[in-house]
């Protein structure tokens, strides 16, 4: 049978490779004294609250089960666009909002909406894998720009102007990053965005982990610059409902009438179950829960990062959002003989029973030093994992 050329062109999501290893080995030491602790997957271990889980056997049990419009529920259009009232100070139409079957199928669709082939994507490296392949499928060219800890990982004016070409279509940025958990400082996303805009060209930028800012310099939506950026969000970090699959993406109201033609064609509409459920993360008894998981998610951060840099697996820059810790270890590679992050992500696997992520994952540019830690675990289990760490590398 033969396979499309195209998939030549994707590589394999190594997290989920690497996620597959650990599930092997954790299955080997599931009854030994250390069972496998799992800071590899960038998935809260918070579940939606109880109003939303209601939601959605209310929905169950009321037949409201059937396709809705591609562009999602109008009710729920409305209640994201007045949380971007009273969170950010942000007036989105309802309008400009197209609800879609996760984070993912709404940047496919911008993707898809927006790029023609071989036109070029901008984005910082390191960043989330699955962006370049969002552009590849859309027949669009992935360039990838290093990024220091001195840029925040991030993607600069100054870098995006020297390194336009007649055929570059625009950016595709993550503030807060995933694998970093850092962000562009707000008076260089204006930069970045004059720039992008003087050439003709589009801002797309993921902000699903925007929920999770930690820092008030930096939880301000991008949505704020004007109404020609394209903003993809989701309910699976903030909103907890990674497996629910359901996400959204706000664009200027031709571009999201694009999108709906695409939507649905492509996906009909997003899981009405998982729709009717999401209207109840809106209600403030959710709210304020997600408030109070933010906050835990704050103290994961506070007391894992200065354990990691205290046994030599040095942080760059302190995370201000998400639930990563981006971490070089190429003095723990160098203390043990071990090659790059690929070999001691497995030895930390083998020898420590804790599953992290390679930096391959996320780009070339030097991410051979360098791993991801998800903290979206437990506290005891981020305490154990310390402890497990300091013995193996002391």
């Amino acid at each position: 049978m033969r396979i499309a050329s195209l998939i030549e062109r994707i590589e394999p999501f190594y997290v989920m490779e690497v996620a597959k290893a650990a599930s092997r080995l954790a299955r080997e030491v599931a009854h030994t004294d250390r069972p496998m602790i799992f800071l590899n997957i960038g998935e809260p271990d918070f579940t939606a609250p109880p109003l939303v889980q209601e939601a959605a056997a209310r929905a169950i049990r009321d037949g409201a089960t059937q396709y809705t419009q591609a562009t999602g529920l109008e009710p729920l259009r409305e209640r994201i666009s007045q949380w971007y009232r009273d969170r950010f100070k942000v007036d989105v139409s309802p309008k400009r909002i197209v609800v879609t079957a996760g984070a993912s199928a709404a940047l496919q669709l911008a993707c898809l909406a927006l790029i023609e082939r071989g036109e070029r994507i901008l984005m910082p490296d390191p960043s989330y894998p699955c962006n370049c392949h969002f552009v590849t499928v859309a027949q669009g060219e992935p360039v990838r720009i290093p990024a220091t800890a001195a840029e925040r990982y991030q993607l600069t004016a100054a870098k995006i102007e020297e390194l336009w070409t007649g055929n570059t279509r625009g950016v595709l940025l993550a503030s807060p990053s995933n694998p970093t958990g850092t962000s562009i400082h707000p008076d260089e996303l204006r930069r970045i965005h004059d720039v992008v805009s003087r050439r003709g060209g589009v801002t797309m930028i993921d902000e699903i982990y925007l929920g999770l800012s930690y820092e008030d310099t930096f939880g301000h939506s991008a949505l704020a610059l004007d109404d020609q950026v394209i903003s993809i969000n989701s309910f699976s970090k903030y909103f907890n409902m990674t497996g629910w699959r359901l996400g959204w993406v706000v664009a200027p109201e031709p571009v999201a009438l694009a999108i709906e033609k695409l939507a649905q064609n492509l996906f009909i509409c997003p899981s009405a179950i998982a729709q009717h459920a999401a209207l109840a993360c809106f209600e403030p008894g959710s709210l304020a829960e997600y408030e109070r998981r933010r906050s835990e998610f704050k103290a994961r951060r506070d007391f894992f990062i200065p354990e990691l840099q205290a046994m030599g697996l040095d942080v760059p820059v302190i995370p201000d959002g998400a639930f990563y810790a981006w971490a070089d270890c190429s003095r723990a590679c160098e203390k043990l003989g071990i090659k790059d992050s690929w070999d001691f992500t497995f030895e930390v696997m083998k020898r420590a029973h804790v599953a992290v992520t390679p930096g391959r994952d996320f780009g070339v540019a030097e991410t051979g030093h360098f791993i991801r830690f998800s903290t979206a675990n437990s506290m005891a289990q981020l305490r154990e994992s310390a402890a497990r760490l300091r013995a193996m590398l002391a």
